[in-house]
């Protein structure tokens, strides 16, 4: 097997602090290659290397043998290499077809978004995805906008194709369908360089496995075949860590009533008449596939979009229609599905972030004249009480990995007394460890009487999580069952039969 890519010694620091300590990786053309390791462990920050975004301080690159000087996205274009990246790369206010034309107008000559619509129409069928071309991106949900990323990667070509947690926010169906043509793409001569979380997904697609810790290569290359989850889990984090759900934490009063929500998203009906109700304690998970009125959902609950009709009651105050600081108040919490969009403001300072919603209360003196001091001494607690890995109080927060920046935001929205959380794919692209952090912060929350819902197109999450079990289709709860009362079949026909 002749090799695609190869890195060798490559070192790379972010403000004196070491991301990549002599890492090494190679891929072979015509196979999957998994590339494992803790959020922080340099993963992303190595195959942004290798597709330009970031110079190495130290190392070499070679593409397909030869030597290769990558210095800018476009270089790393021209030699065939694509990444899908977990942040997605997309003019919000742009159809699909759009965006399309403006990533391939001179590599394809694609000038018009009718040609470009043919193109993503007939890729899309080829995948497996179902995505309208007009559509508009910022109304898309976050599986719809990552649908798009894949194809446009895959539109311009690329023979080694970078995938950054690919299937983080697909169905099982979806991934499945998506990983078995990333197989056939590597099959057919392509090189595939598969970053997941999703040690099944190693298991199941890949040909070989690298693994990294503390910005090493500590695993290089080695044969997917014989090894077990159990292994690899051991190797990225030094531990099994089995998530274990306490499903039998006793039960209060409801704290949330949701009735008869309906709320529009644009071109028609985002959430057409739910209602549920959730207890002090528990753990209400929404499973359903990307698109189905989750997003809008969210929105509603925590205040940032304004229903038609219905009933949003906090421990019997109904706060449908009120703006999110009424919201918050009344102790409702946010974990937004994406972190940096809607949660953190990465230009910001990690103790601005931490500090931002205790301004309005006076946690930091006047409004007027905020002690950034007690701000950033807070966040210093907060920082080594959640093992911010990365972080320092003035440490911008874009320079965060994926979960530490998770953990910012769960340390913000979970100090103090919460009365409700709304966490919209908490896990979405982060490893095993990261996960396990995330899963049982949200079980402290439920320990503590925070009424959670947890809205996750991940169904292993709902399933090891939650106390009941909701699934959502075409903006409706088409089925709730008690957790261990329903199977995961059951679910996935409820899912899939609706959607």
């Amino acid at each position: 097997m002749s090799l695609a890519l190869e890195i060798v010694g490559a070192s790379k620091a972010f403000d004196g602090r070491p991301a990549l300590k002599q890492a090494s990786f190679s891929c072979g053309w015509g196979e999957v290659h998994a590339l494992l390791g803790e959020n922080g462990a340099g993963k992303s920050t190595l195959m942004n290397v290798a597709c330009g975004l970031y110079a190495p301080d130290e190392g070499s690159i070679a593409v397909d043998g030869q030597p290769a000087a990558i210095t800018a996205p476009a270089d790393a274009a021209k030699l065939g290499i694509g990444m899908v990246h977990q942040h997605y790369k997309l003019v919000k206010r742009f159809t699909i077809a759009e965006n399309i034309v403006l990533a391939c107008r001179d590599a394809l000559g694609m000038r018009r978004p009718r040609d470009a619509a043919e193109a993503v129409a007939a890729k899309a069928a080829e995948v497996g995805f179902d995505i309208d071309p007009g559509a508009v991106v910022g109304n898309l949900s976050i599986a719809e906008q990552q649908r798009v990323e894949i194809l446009k990667v895959l539109l311009l070509g690329a023979r080694i194709l970078i995938l950054d947690e690919p299937t983080s926010v697909l169905t099982d169906q979806e991934s499945v369908a998506a990983l078995t043509f990333m197989r056939r793409l590597a099959e057919d001569g392509h090189a595939v360089v598969l970053i997941t979380h999703k040690l099944r997904e190693v298991i199941g697609y890949s040909s070989r496995v690298t693994v990294m810790r503390g910005g090493e290569t500590v695993l290089a290359g080695a044969e997917t075949a014989g090894l077990d989850a159990a292994t690899l889990a051991r190797t990225m984090v030094g531990e099994e860590g089995e998530e274990q759900a306490r499903r039998d934490r006793p039960l209060g009063d409801v704290r949330l009533q949701v009735e008869d929500l309906t709320a529009r998203r644009a071109g028609g009906i985002g959430v057409d008449g739910i209602g549920f109700a959730v207890r002090s304690g528990e753990i209400y998970g929404i499973a359903g596939v990307g698109g189905n009125g989750q997003q809008e959902l969210a929105d509603a609950l925590t205040g940032l979009r304004a229903p038609t009709q219905g009933r949003i009651a906090i421990d019997g105050t109904d706060l449908a229609g009120k703006a999110v600081p009424a919201f918050r108040r009344r102790g409702m919490r946010a974990i937004p599905a994406d972190r940096f969009r809607n949660g953190l403001l990465a230009e910001l300072a990690v103790y601005e972030n931490f500090g931002v919603t205790g301004v309005p209360a006076g946690d930091y003196g006047s409004p007027a004249l905020v002690r950034r001091g007690a701000m950033k001494a807070a966040a210093a607690r907060a920082i080594d009480a959640h093992t911010i890995h990365g972080a320092a109080p003035g440490t911008a927060a874009r320079l965060l990995s994926g979960g530490n920046a998770q953990k910012l935001l769960l340390a913000r929205e979970l100090k103090g007394e919460a009365s409700v959380l709304v966490a919209h794919s908490p896990t979405r692209g982060l490893d095993v460890s990261a996960c396990r952090t995330v899963h049982d912060l949200l079980q402290g929350a439920a320990d503590a009487g925070t009424a959670c819902v947890l809205i996750s197109e991940d169904l292993e999450e709902v399933l090891a999580l939650s106390t009941t079990i909701a699934v959502i289709s075409r903006g409706r709860l088409v089925g709730e069952f008690a957790a261990g009362e329903v199977s995961r079949a059951e679910i996935g026909r409820l899912m899939l039969g609706h959607a």
